[in-house]
């Protein structure tokens, strides 16, 4: 599923921003799709973390061959295998209390679409193992939010050094003030940019 806002934010983003136009002309017939429900979503951002996309996707293949699929009920009756996985033990615990907490209703994702992103953030961050940018991948590959800016994103980071600053590092405020300009479409941005070091678009 496309968000609707898609086409709307591509044309304002082209039209204030010369280096997203180029990017946008480039990769004209994909676009963020909601894949996954809640919980998976997590569990695969948890997998993902400081580990390359290939990676990360054999690890999650090899998950789903003890836990096909991927539900809180399977990742709890699995717990003990998800290490052979190739999971560390830290990431195994992570999903492991993360299923406890969808299972036990102790986190509210049935209120999610109806709450604000920081709001969303702030009951993430409560789980072991989900710091704030696993929670804004969530925002923008579950929920479909238009406006988030994942600083601490070093995809994010690279494509904004590459692209503004000539290769040179770049600090937080200035990406900050860069991504002011983006808004309220800071998603979509974030969302090219990545396509600019990768077209092939990450799964969640």
């Amino acid at each position: 599923m496309t968000p609707g806002y898609w086409l709307r934010a591509k044309r304002a983003l082209a039209r204030r921003d010369a280096v997203l136009a180029r990017i946008i002309r480039a990769h004209p017939r994909i676009a963020l799709a909601r894949r996954g429900e809640p919980f998976k979503t997590l569990a695969r951002s948890i997998v993902g973390q400081q580990i390359s996309v290939k990676a990360a996707e054999s690890v999650w293949h090899r998950v789903l061959a003890v836990a096909p699929a991927a539900t809180p009920e399977q990742i709890l009756n699995a717990r003990r295998r998800l290490p052979a996985c190739g999971l560390s033990q830290r990431k195994a615990e992570y999903i492991a209390d993360l299923a406890r907490h969808f299972a036990d209703g102790a986190i509210h994702a049935r209120d999610w679409p109806d709450m604000e992103d920081e709001a969303v953030i702030a009951e993430l961050v409560q789980v072991r193992g989900i710091g704030r940018w696993t929670a804004e991948m969530f925002l923008i590959f579950n929920l479909l939010r238009p406006d988030v800016l994942p600083l601490d994103d070093l995809g994010l980071q690279r494509a904004i050094s590459l692209h503004y600053f000539d290769g040179e590092g770049v600090a937080r405020e200035r990406m900050r003030e860069l991504g002011a300009s983006w808004a309220p479409w800071r998603s979509v941005a974030t969302w090219y940019l990545w396509r600019s070091l990768d077209p092939v678009p990450v799964e969640y």
